[in-house]
């Protein structure tokens, strides 16, 4: 194996990663408004939702920074080891990505200054950001990734010839929202794994839900792109993303949460990695002339270049590693609304804000 297609395979790893650890923070946001309410909710049922929304944002309150490292990772690991692929992504994809950042960006100022102020407004206000710049990544990355597998116009220098519409066919669509209801599920299922009480209920019964929807969309998805597209390799990767949902699903009935996460976490990782299977040895395939497609060897930097990048990451890759799984041991324990103290109110300097809820 050359260094060129070893990088494919660990950009490969950081994309899988990512999506394993910000997927989850994707679907509590995008759930927030769902399982952070009840109905009806006046005077001390208020209060307890709002006490709701805060043992949802407290489940991911140590980590969702640190999952974000993994796409910063990701992002300058293909700029180093690809810079052709590089260019003509971030070129192409331009308005795409720019949504992204901005909603993540909005997102992460929903996480810091939701606390800041008291009143329903402001934190509702919050709240729809954190919804928001949940859902709108979500979507776009597999929009984003389902084209780069089915291939867009690339000419022969190299560079991108369509515009944002053809990026939003139908295929892609079906992939951003498929990307989307995995996610959800994924998060509910970390929101049961991290909770006790009516909140670990109602995000089983919300799991099992968009657990089937998931199936659905999947299903048609890889079938589609399986047929165009499709490896023997991948082909396997398919199934076994398949078994692991409808596994992660039965687990979830049984109320075994830490198996049903586990599941959604091997679905995701193996739908990633049929996408890199279908993709390979391609890095960005042309639509418009096969032959003029960014490759492994075309679209990769110097051997020297990617014989430094692998000793930086045989060196880092384990201590980032092991600081995320202490990160994730510390904070192991479940919640309940019982652990939310009454609202901070900023102007008392005796009562400490809490940095997420």
């Amino acid at each position: 194996m050359d260094l060129a297609t070893f990088w494919f395979i660990v950009l490969g790893v950081l994309w899988t990663g990512y999506f394993v650890l910000e997927g989850f923070d994707f679907g509590v946001g995008i759930l927030l408004p769902v399982l952070g309410r009840k109905k009806g909710a006046v005077g001390a049922a208020a209060v307890d939702a709002e006490k709701r929304r805060r043992v949802l944002l407290n489940t991911i309150g140590p980590v969702w920074d640190g999952n974000e490292v993994w796409v910063l990772t990701a992002g300058g690991a293909t700029f180093a080891a690809f810079p052709h692929w590089y260019a003509t992504l971030f070129s192409g994809f331009y308005l795409p990505l720019l949504l992204i950042l901005v909603a993540l960006i909005l997102r992460n100022l929903g996480f810091e200054y939701r606390h800041k102020r008291g009143g329903a407004e402001w934190k509702s206000r919050w709240d729809l950001a954190i919804f928001w710049g949940s859902l709108v990544p979500a979507f776009l990355w597999g929009v984003a990734l389902t084209n780069i597998v089915r291939g867009v116009p690339i000419d022969a220098d190299m560079e991108f010839t369509g515009n944002l519409f053809t990026l939003l066919g139908l295929v892609p669509i079906l992939g951003g929202l498929t990307f989307v209801a995995l996610f959800v599920t994924h998060g509910a299922i970390f929101v049961a794994l991290k909770t006790d009480g009516p909140i670990r209920s109602d995000s089983r019964r919300i799991a099992e839900r968009m657990g089937l929807v998931t199936v659905l969309l999947a299903v048609v998805l890889l079938l589609l792109l399986g047929i165009s597209d499709g490896k023997a390799a991948s082909w396997l990767t398919t199934i076994v993303a398949a078994v692991a949902l409808l596994g992660a699903l039965q687990a979830n009935r049984a109320g075994r949460e830490g198996l049903a996460f586990l599941g959604t976490a091997v679905t995701i990782a193996m739908a990633v990695a049929t996408y890199f299977l279908m993709l390979f040895p391609n890095v960005m395939p042309s639509s418009t002339n096969p032959a003029w497609s960014l490759t492994v060897d075309n679209a990769s930097s110097s051997e020297y270049t990617l014989k430094v990048m692998t000793v930086v990451a045989l060196i880092f890759t384990p201590l980032v590693l092991v600081y995320q799984a202490w990160t994730y041991w510390i904070f192991r324990k479940r919640l309940t609304v019982a652990h939310i103290p009454d609202d901070v109110q900023p102007d008392r300097p005796d009562q400490p804000l809490q940095r997420i809820g």
